[in-house]
């Protein structure tokens, strides 16, 4: 994934006809895959706490979601996605108030920033790519993954990746018309794994999140930690 581009997405829950839909719409099956996801913070959650989701994938490095512009609006989600390693080591530095650790290795900056493992999981994932009928052959396709985690929670979630802040109206505008060719209820919603995850195994912490985000008294709009990422 090119640095610094914007993931607009939805979370839904897949049906057992929902990859039979994909092929009647035209999407195209890239490929089935098994990997396993680690998240690190600190042990108060930081990182979640200031909406940032340092995840390390199997065979795939590092990752740093942080919020975009609109953040959560809705039922869908905006983050940019680092994967940089030296601009993720800006980033963790800025947000934990850290200074003087360079711009070095994710993994070496992990004990002096006081990082550890909050979860790790392993998921099952179809993707699936396809072009709305009606749009430009040459824009960028949207990507509909079918994620099934060890934890036995099952998840979908449609997606656009944009260059621009002001790409992303229209990328929300064929994130809404695909899940309505999808069946997905206009007001369903569906939490991430990650959260899931927190909920069943962490509660705690999981606890300590939906507090501190309603503690915030945010306007509409604004993030909710049930539907960020995962």
């Amino acid at each position: 994934m090119a640095q610094g581009l914007i993931e607009v997405e939805r979370k839904f829950v897949p049906g057992p006809g929902t990859e039979e839909r994909l092929r009647e719409l035209g999407g195209t099956l890239e490929h089935r895959v098994t990997f396993r996801d680690t998240y690190y913070d600190t042990p108060e959650l930081s990182l979640m706490q200031a909406d940032h989701w340092l995840r390390r994938r199997e065979d795939s490095g590092w990752e740093l979601k942080c919020p975009g512009a609109a953040g959560v609006l809705g039922h869908h989600t905006e983050y940019k996605e680092l994967t940089a390693e030296p601009t993720i080591v800006a980033q963790l530095c800025k947000v934990l108030g850290a200074d003087g650790l360079g711009a070095g290795d994710v993994a070496a900056v992990l004990g002096p920033l006081g990082l550890q493992e909050v979860a790790s999981f392993v998921t099952k994932r179809s993707a699936w790519k396809l072009v709305l009928l009606g749009t430009d052959e040459e824009e960028p396709q949207l990507r509909v993954d079918l994620d099934t985690a060890d934890f036995g929670y099952a998840v979908g979630e449609v997606e656009a990746l944009v260059h621009e802040e002001a790409e992303v109206p229209t990328a929300l505008e064929k994130i809404h018309r695909l899940s309505s060719m999808l069946g997905v209820p206009a007001q369903e919603t569906a939490p991430a794994k990650l959260m899931v995850y927190l909920q069943h195994f962490r509660p705690q912490d999981y606890q300590r999140l939906l507090e501190v985000n309603s503690s915030k008294q945010r306007p509409q709009g604004t993030k909710d930690p049930d539907n960020c990422l995962g």
